[in-house]
């Protein structure tokens, strides 16, 4: 009977060890899996740091305070309203404003009417003047349309605009341009049809009430004011001139542009 508890009790022994040692071995075999991970990790992180290397601090800075700059001060895109719209909003616009006033008039956002004239002005620079219309018959944007083309030579479509001039090669006052500039889509549907029949690029100047698929640019602004509309043309020129490096001598003032009542324009 004794010799029987003296065995039990060494085989209970045994398998206490046996359990005591497989424990053991887990634990350091996770401890060995964790100190693998980590050195995986500390190299990945160094050679993350080896590719960034040459990425200084300030060319970092230099970027963001490259994007935040505005091509004209908040104040100038301000007192013109271009950035009152309507109070119809369509589907294509709601994405460029910023909220409604009491009166339901939507509010576009400037820091997008700012990055999207970058836009245009970076599209505009691929092409020569000659290779470049602005449609734009709405009357209230007349006198700075002709500013604007005093000033870059671009062919300008304000109080007319000739049926099927891009696309009747009969006609006897027939142009072909490679990108058009309309300053309403409705107002300018002849100009903006027949640059998507022949397939020319377009930069679209759009209220909140206008319809925009057809644009391979959007400036979100007020069209309807003949102060938004010269300070868009007055910028889309100054900036032209620059990057294509002509001469501006031509350009007159943003103040000329925008009708500024203080200097009796």
């Amino acid at each position: 009977m004794v010799e029987k508890k003296v065995e039990k009790k060494k085989i209970e022994k045994i398998v206490e060890t046996e359990k005591k040692v497989k424990k053991d071995i887990s634990k350091k075999e996770k401890t060995s899996d964790r100190s693998v991970l980590l050195r995986e990790l500390r190299a990945k992180a160094k050679k993350f740091a080896a590719e960034i290397k040459g990425v200084e601090t300030e060319d970092i800075k230099k970027e963001l305070n490259k994007k935040r700059e505005m091509l004209i001060p908040l104040e100038d895109y301000v007192k013109t309203g271009i950035h009152l719209g309507t109070k119809v909003i369509t589907p294509g616009m709601k994405k460029f404003v910023y909220r409604r006033r009491s009166d339901s008039i939507g509010v576009l956002n400037t820091g997008l009417i700012d990055e999207n004239l970058k836009k245009a002005i970076d599209f505009m620079v691929k092409f020569s003047p000659e290779e470049i219309a602005l449609v734009c018959k709405r009357e209230s944007g007349w006198e700075s349309a002709r500013f604007f083309h005093d000033a870059t030579g671009i062919r300008i479509f304000t109080k007319k605009y000739p049926a099927g001039m891009m696309t009747n090669t009969e006609l006897e006052d027939f142009y072909e341009p490679e990108l058009v500039i309309v300053c309403d889509a409705w107002i300018d549907r002849n100009a903006l049809g027949d640059a998507i029949k022949t397939n020319k690029k377009v930069i679209m100047i759009s209220d909140t009430n206008n319809y925009v698929k057809q644009a391979d640019v959007i400036v979100p602004a007020n069209n309807k004011s003949n102060k938004a509309l010269g300070l868009i043309f007055w910028v889309l020129a100054k900036n032209y001139l620059e990057r294509r490096k002509i001469d501006s001598k031509n350009l007159k003032s943003m103040e000329v542009f925008t009708f500024d009542e203080e200097l009796g324009v």
